[in-house]
């Protein structure tokens, strides 16, 4: 990650699987780091103690996310969480708010989750403060999770559509970087280094971790409530990729491993 001017950085969301990466390079990189979450008494549904948290901050990094993915519950989370937020860094004088989000989002529309985020967008870009949003695609971790949702029984049925995951790690990467740079005020895609198809890359994965599903391929197969396009999950030809492939990945993680 590039040096840049020391400056203080508030992560929300600072103990999850992106937020507590981001924190670790942010400190190793010399930045003052505040990891928030309702475990360090910030919370950002009520409002507590992000005024603390904010105090003489010059960036903030929103890398939560809700507990819930039922329709009403996520769109509950990601507007009442982003408005406590915008409006306590308005107070504060927070010069840049960096959200991560997902590429093909504005696509997704059918989805409950999908919309939420959507929403959480809106309300950045219509906010006072200068932002930048992360489109990153689906990490290699989040794969599972993916197979999961798509599961009846002892099958996955999932579309044969293209994705371009990416490691955890790059993404805290890309984060990082966005948020020690200026604000773009717009969306930067961000995506890992190979294109697969999404009934492939399952199918292997759950074979790596030795899970008996079988995985049926389905071009109508609904991801997370919406149906997929060839080119949903794929960014546009200016996203910057990242460096960490799937075989390796794999290797590092010990998928394998039962």
């Amino acid at each position: 990650m590039q040096r840049w001017l020391i400056i203080r950085i508030v992560v929300i969301g600072g103990s999850g699987l992106i937020g507590s990466k981001l924190v670790r390079k942010l400190l190793e990189h010399g930045h003052q780091v505040v990891p928030a979450s309702p475990d360090s008494g910030v919370n950002t549904l009520t409002g507590e103690g992000l005024a603390e948290a904010l105090d003489s901050a010059a960036v903030v990094v929103d890398v939560s996310n809700s507990p819930s993915f039922e329709d009403a519950a996520v769109l509950k989370f990601f507007e009442t969480s982003t408005s406590n937020l915008l409006d306590a860094e308005a107070a504060a004088g927070v010069g840049h708010h960096v959200a991560l989000s997902v590429v093909g989002t504005e696509r997704l529309s059918e989805s409950g989750y999908f919309r939420a985020k959507i929403a959480q967008e809106k309300l950045i870009k219509r906010s006072s403060i200068q932002y930048s949003i992360v489109h990153a695609t689906q990490f290699f971790e989040f794969i599972k999770r993916i197979a999961d949702d798509a599961t009846d029984g002892n099958t996955v049925r999932v579309a044969p559509v293209l994705i371009q995951p990416m490691a955890a790690e790059d993404v805290a990467s890309a984060v990082g970087r966005i948020s020690v740079g200026s604000p773009v005020n717009g969306i930067v895609e961000v995506a890992g280094p190979q294109q697969f198809r999404l009934d492939e890359l399952i199918r292997r994965v759950l074979r790596e971790r030795r899970d008996p599903r079988e995985v049926i391929t389905d071009p109508h197969a609904r991801y997370f409530g919406a149906e997929l396009d060839e080119r949903t999950l794929v960014p546009g030809d200016d996203a910057r990729l990242a460096e960490t492939r799937f075989d390796d990945w794999l290797s590092q993680a010990g998928v394998s491993t039962p």
